[in-house]
């Protein structure tokens, strides 16, 4: 049982977490024709966008309210409005995904009435899905709002009918890139089942070339599919963080449900193919079978770099759960936690202590770990500390792929594998070679030594 405490700070010193909003906005864009909108000031909206194309390196639709300090006293009915009627006239969305700010939750905005009065002005806009949720940037994380948004899909957007045998839901934390998204769906579909994945990144911010430009997501979760989660005979929810809307499935459709919290690892990824087996009634593949003897192999050839190693963590919960288990499992040692957000899964890790902090406490706790795994803004602590960095988490910008990034399954835990290892491996040759060349340099007590003449 993990201990989590929280540094009683004035204010975040190079802030880890990212925003509710920005999340929310990220679980929008994996559904099909989508445009999320913020309800705010346009520097809310601005902020979100360079964040999420300087991770992806993708266009990506958002929008905003465009909140001016008089409407903000006033009251942004008006503004929210006028800005679904102009998507809905210029970018002819099937799908508006309606996120608040601090902004205008600080203001405390009545949303479903501000909806209730525009869909009584405007019939036309009756048939148009718009998901609210409440996404307030000044508590929580990129997590919360990712999960409040998908939560919020499961509560409007369904519908219930006749149940589909071979239909399963899947839901997916930002826990997972798109590329892991891909790899879920495969792993999924060769067991005969057919997938319903929300919100499905695989299809939308993978990185690919649409065939026609698009104001709104170009790919992803269709409306119609969404229309069919109520049919599905079961829902699996991967990332603890979506449990809220795996149990709205439950209760609205009672679609039963299990919840995996990390697929990387052997144990992981044997837990979750033996349920997928169960559920369809389908042995597992021979090429599963295969690429496990592939990660057995994998983990005998590295095992001698990973052993007695400490590593240093900072990221989301759900990605961290994943993390720590992963590493453990190879027999490193959790130097250093932190996290964004609260979960349950906190005082579930098999550690001393975590803390929900920002990356100041996570410099602070680091020194004398052997490896830092958390975003791109740990770059500059790496340098401080003289510790290699493994980027992982969100944002990642300055690196490129992270579109097609997969660390899931058998062959993403392989690959996980290899790109830790080789740093650990290269790290052991660098201290191995400095002390080489320190013996030979060192003399002592009149005695000759390897380098004198």
């Amino acid at each position: 049982m993990a201990t989590v405490t929280t540094p009683k700070k004035s204010v975040a010193v190079n802030p880890l977490k990212q925003s509710q909003p920005l999340g929310a906005a990220l679980a929008f864009l994996g559904l099909k024709g989508t445009m999320p909108l913020f309800h705010g000031s346009q520097g809310c909206t601005a902020f979100a966008k360079v964040m999420l194309v300087r991770h992806f390196r993708e266009a990506i639709p958002l929008s905003t309210t465009a909140m001016t300090e008089v409407a903000t006293v006033l009251g942004g009915e008006d503004n929210v409005e006028q800005a679904v009627l102009t998507l809905v006239e210029k970018s002819k969305p099937e799908i508006i995904g309606l996120c608040t700010t601090g902004l205008t939750e600080t203001r405390g905005e009545d949303m479903d009435g501000i909806l209730k009065n525009v869909r009584k002005r405007h019939p036309e806009l009756h048939d148009l899905p718009i998901v609210f949720v409440s996404t307030p940037d000044f508590k929580g994380a990129l997590q919360d709002g990712f999960a409040g948004a998908v939560t919020s899909m499961m509560q409007t957007l369904p519908i219930a009918g006749e149940t589909r045998p071979n239909q399963v839901n899947i839901l997916v934390s930002p826990a997972f890139t798109p590329g892991d998204v891909q790899e879920i769906k495969d792993i999924v579909e060769a067991f005969g089942l057919d997938p319903i994945i929300v919100p499905d990144l695989s299809a939308s911010i993978d990185g690919h070339l649409a065939d026609t430009p698009s104001a709104v997501t170009s790919g992803g979760t269709t409306l119609a599919e969404l229309r069919e989660i109520g049919s599905s005979v079961y829902t699996l929810a991967f990332g603890e963080s979506m449990r809220a809307a795996a149990q709205v499935l439950d209760d609205r459709f009672s679609i039963p449900f299990e919840v995996f919290p990390s697929l990387t690892g052997l144990d992981a990824v044997d837990e979750f193919l033996q349920g997928l087996s169960d559920l369809s009634g389908v042995p597992v593949p021979a090429k599963f079978r295969h690429q496990r003897q592939q990660l057995q192999d994998a983990m005998l050839d590295t095992h001698f770099f990973f052993g007695r190693k400490e590593v240093a963590l900072a990221m989301e919960p759900d990605l961290l759960w994943a993390m720590v288990q992963f590493l453990r499992s190879m027999g490193c040692t959790i130097h250093t936690a932190v996290t964004t957000t609260k979960s349950p899964l906190l005082e579930q890790l098999p550690i001393a202590a975590v803390t929900i902090g920002d990356l100041e406490d996570f410099a602070q706790q680091s020194v004398g770990a052997d490896l830092l795994i958390t975003n791109s803004n740990g770059a500059a602590i790496s340098r401080q500390l003289h510790i290699p960095l493994y980027r992982m988490g969100f944002p990642i910008f300055d690196r490129l792929g992270n579109g097609q990034r997969c660390t899931v399954g058998y062959r993403g835990t392989v690959q996980l594998l290899f790109e830790i290892g080789n740093i650990f491996l290269e790290r052991d040759e660098e201290k191995a070679h400095a002390q080489v060349h320190g013996w030979r340099t060192q003399k002592g007590d009149g005695k000759v030594v390897m380098g004198d003449g």
